[in-house]
C-alpha cells in the first residue's frame, strides 16, 4: 500500500472510531481489556469518561518512570488516555503534548481535556512522521499501539529522536510480528486497521529504533494475547470473514503477533 493511501485509510477508520466509540487494534472497548493490557482500575477511574477507547496494547506511562516537571510527547494520542495519566505524574510544572493526525480524535481529546480540567496538557494536529514540535523539546516520548500503523516507521523514530532532549528516553508499546504473515493478510485493509498487517518483525522493529540513533534499546515487557480474546474481537471476526478463513486459522495468526513495550535512550551530546 502506498504511504498516502495508508494514511487516508487510517485517518478515516480512526475518525469513525472517535465518532462511534467503536474500537481498533484488535480489542473491545471496555475496561476489562484495558486492565488485561496493563492499566489498573485506579488509573482508568481517574480519567475523563470517553478517554479510553480500548485502542492500546500496553501501558507505556506505567513503565516510563515519569518525574514531576518533565515534558512528555505522546505519538498518536487518540482520545487522550495516556496523556491524562502522564499529566498526573509530571504535575503542574510538567507539560504533556499529544499529537494525532485525525481531527475527530483531536476534538474528542480536547473535549476530554476540558472536562477533566487539565491545565498541563495540549493536543496538536499532525502526523507522527512529521511532528509539529521543536527539536530537543521532550524529556520523554511515549506511544501506544500507533507506530505499527505508520507506513514509514523509520521516519517516526527519526522524529522521536529529534524532539527528545539529549539524555531523553522513549517508552513505547506496540504490536510486532513473531513470524511472517500470509500475503493476503498483509494487503488486507481490516487487518491493517487492526494493527496486524502493518506490524514489523520484532528484530527489524528494534533495528529501526537503533537506526534513528537510540541506544540501550530493549524490550521491557512482552505479552502474547490469549487466543480467546482475539477470537471474540470484532476486528478479528471481520478479518476472518474477509479472508474466508476459520477461527482456528485466525487463532494461529494471533500467535504470530505480540505486544511489546520498548525503552530506548537518546545519548547525551
Amino acid at each position: 500500500m502506498r504511504e498516502e493511501k495508508v494514511k487516508r485509510m487510517v485517518r478515516k477508520a480512526y475518525g469513525k472510531i472517535a465518532k462511534e466509540k467503536t474500537c481498533g487494534c484488535g480489542c473491545s472497548c471496555n475496561s476489562n481489556f484495558s486492565e488485561n493490557i496493563g492499566y489498573s482500575p485506579e488509573e482508568l477511574s481517574s480519567i475523563p469518561e470517553g478517554a479510553d477507547l480500548g485502542l492500546g496494547c500496553g501501558n507505556p506511562v506505567a513503565l516510563a518512570t515519569l518525574k514531576e516537571g518533565e515534558t512528555v510527547v505522546d505519538l498518536g494520542s487518540g482520545a487522550g488516555l495516556d496523556c491524562f495519566l502522564a499529566a498526573k505524574k509530571v504535575g503542574e510544572k510538567g507539560h504533556v503534548i499529544g499529537v494525532d493526525m485525525t481531527p475527530e480524535m483531536l476534538d474528542k481529546a480536547r473535549e476530554n481535556c476540558r472536562r477533566g480540567g487539565y491545565k498541563n496538557v495540549e493536543f496538536r494536529l499532525g502526523e507522527i512522521e512529521n511532528l509539529p514540535i521543536a527539536d530537543n523539546t521532550a524529556d520523554v516520548v511515549i506511544s501506544n499501539c500507533v507506530i505499527n500503523l505508520s507506513p514509514n516507521k523509520q521516519r517516526v523514530f527519526n522524529e522521536a529522536f529529534r524532539v527528545l532532549k539529549p539524555g531523553g528516553r522513549m517508552i513505547i508499546s506496540d504490536m510486532v510480528l513473531l513470524k511472517e504473515l500470509p500475503e493476503p493478510l498483509k494487503e488486507n485493509v481490516q487487518a491493517y486497521i487492526g494493527c496486524v498487517s502493518g506490524a514489523e518483525m520484532k528484530n527489524e522493529y528494534l533495528q529501526l529504533i537503533k537506526n534513528a540513533g537510540f541506544k540501550q534499546v530493549e524490550i521491557i515487557k512482552e505479552v502474547h494475547l490469549p487466543g480467546e480474546l482475539v477470537l471474540s474481537d470484532s476486528t478479528s471476526k471481520a478479518i476472518a470473514k474477509k479472508l474466508n478463513t476459520s477461527d482456528s486459522c485466525v487463532a494461529k495468526l494471533a500467535s504470530s503477533v505480540a505486544s511489546v513495550t520498548i525503552s530506548a535512550i537518546k545519548p547525551k551530546e
